[in-house]
């Protein structure tokens, strides 16, 4: 064989539109092009994949864990490579391990891991998101409070040495506890600063999307709401253009109105995309866990701490998707758009990931007709097949 592969007989979407009767041609890794089937090259290996979706593979920005392992109980290059293996199995070509509130020690040993699944090219490692601890005790959610600090000198300066060798960087902060010089240091040195768990108003929200924030985190949880007098986070995710939102698409950490309402209401460029929020459950048959020393209970599809407390998502993104087109009614390729095509664009990395373009990566996921799995492509090899 040459090293190229062709995948045929499925119905394929790029990312923008749909193509009947082609192939998807794959070589050293990358998408080449999306040809008529009759016109692909005889020397390709070929795939058959008739009567399928084949669809981008879908990117998230905020994962907690999976697989049994959490990136703040093991943050460690094996946790990672744990987290990523299991979300692979649910179409996710490229995530975020997500590191919540903890100590300063932990948020290094993170740190340390993610540069090493970078170099050691974990398949679906594209970064890390660093949740805190800059965040407001008012709005803290799951976050153990005792760990949530200002930002010093030396929080900063470690973000920025790393943002180079982790590849991808987004951080999670509260205005209360991070200045804008700070926001615009990061978002300057190519970080996407996220704004999340905090309680400021409007006005501050949208003086620190210009000071370099990008997008806001977990829209309608753990943030000020929208009231007819003060817009709040909310009222700022939506009216100001330039911000993102993601959004854990559950049913229960935003009731589906809210869910709608937001859509329809989001001013752009910026989109509304999905995020799981997932926690290690995500795969396994656990019914607890631990997070900071506390348990974290696992029922009907919710985790939360003992008092009620949401704490992450029992959710992984092909379920999102499906959420958002069987409950709010989105098109299928809007649905697939927030997992894959709008992440990407929060992250900066829309030339080579989110859509099926010639030279994009070949991360696609193959799924049946009623969106059920069947596998999951990254870099153009198979690692998952259902």
């Amino acid at each position: 064989m040459t090293g190229k592969k062709k995948i045929t007989g499925a119905r394929i979407f790029d990312g923008i539109d749909w193509h009947d009767g082609c192939a998807l041609l794959i070589e050293a890794g990358h998408v080449k092009g999306i040809v008529a089937s009759g016109a692909a090259p005889d020397d390709a290996e070929t795939i058959d994949a008739r009567g399928l979706l084949l669809v981008p593979g879908f990117i998230d920005l905020q994962v907690n864990g999976g697989g049994g392992a959490l990136l703040n109980e093991e943050p460690s290059l094996d946790g990672i490579r744990q987290i990523c293996a299991a979300h692979a199995k649910f179409g996710t070509t490229a995530l975020l391990p997500t590191l919540i509130t903890d100590t300063r020690e932990i948020r290094t040993k993170a740190i340390e891991a993610g540069v090493a699944a970078k170099a050691a090219a974990v398949p679906g490692f594209l970064g890390l998101h660093l949740e805190g601890p800059h965040l407001s005790v008012a709005r803290k959610g799951a976050h153990d409070p005792s760990l949530i600090r200002p930002m010093e000198d030396a929080d900063l300066a470690e973000m920025l040495a790393c943002v180079n060798a982790l590849g991808s960087l987004m951080v999670t902060v509260a205005p209360e506890n991070t200045t804008k010089e700070q926001v615009r240091a990061l978002a300057d040195a190519g970080v996407v600063v996220s704004l999340g768990h905090t309680d400021v108003g409007f006005d501050a929200a949208c003086a620190y999307a210009k000071a370099g924030a990008r997008t806001v985190t977990h829209l309608f949880n753990a943030m000020s709401g929208l009231g007819h007098r003060e817009p709040g986070v909310v009222g700022a995710a939506l009216a100001t253009g330039t911000l993102h939102a993601g959004i854990i698409a559950d049913g229960f950490h935003v009731d589906p109105a809210s869910m709608g309402i937001a859509l329809r209401g989001k001013r752009g460029p910026g989109q509304i995309f999905l995020v799981t929020d997932a926690m290690s459950p995500i795969g396994t048959a656990m019914t607890s866990f631990f997070l900071n020393g506390r348990e974290i209970l696992r029922k009907d599809g919710r985790l939360t701490l003992a008092d009620g407390t949401l704490a992450g998502a029992d959710i992984d993104m092909l379920s999102s998707v499906r959420f958002v087109h069987e409950k709010l009614g989105l098109p299928i390729e809007e649905a697939i758009r927030m997992a894959s095509a709008y992440p990407a664009d929060v992250m900066g990395i829309a030339s080579h990931k989110g859509r099926l373009l010639p030279g994009t990566d070949a991360d696609f996921v193959l799924l049946t007709p009623e969106l059920g799995m069947k596998a999951t492509w990254i870099g153009g090899e198979r690692v998952f097949a259902a």
